[in-house]
């Protein structure tokens, strides 16, 4: 996790990341939700690796390492982080791991940084059911 930081002035604010190193990265892309509650998942890849930034609303995003590509322990455990446009943090996605979120408002938008390009993602593409590994449940508290 890489965290940012926000300087406020008189003049507005500005949100940064000095330690986020970028040559590793080939493309980004934006991803939004119609809804709250609304679950994309599971993306995986052997290869590419990912950074996720929330730049407007929250998100639960899981992250799991696959240890059998065909048919992934059910049991594993996953990694659950809350990502927020409030308290703005990069999320690390090695190679390896499957990935999904949740949008926890209605307004989500998630930026993904990719460190392969379209082609290369496509040919190391491995999905699986979005309740594989069900983590999407909000505990009240």
């Amino acid at each position: 996790m890489i965290d940012c930081v926000t300087a406020i002035d008189d003049r507005g604010q500005v949100v940064f990341a000095n330690d986020f190193d970028v040559r590793g990265v080939r493309r980004f892309y934006m991803v939004s939700n119609h809804r709250a509650g609304f679950v994309r998942a599971w993306h995986a890849h052997k290869q590419e690796a990912k950074y996720v930034l929330v730049t407007h609303g929250a998100a639960l995003i899981g992250v799991v390492p696959i240890d059998n590509w065909k048919k992934p322990a059910k049991g594993a455990t996953v990694a659950r982080h809350v990502l927020s446009a409030g308290i703005p943090k990069l999320l690390y996605i090695p190679p390896g791991f499957a990935n999904g979120f949740m949008s926890l408002t209605a307004d989500t938008t998630l930026m993904f940084y990719s460190t392969a390009t379209l082609e290369e993602s496509q040919a190391d593409d491995f999905r699986y059911p979005a309740r594989y590994w069900d983590i999407w449940k909000v505990e009240e508290r």
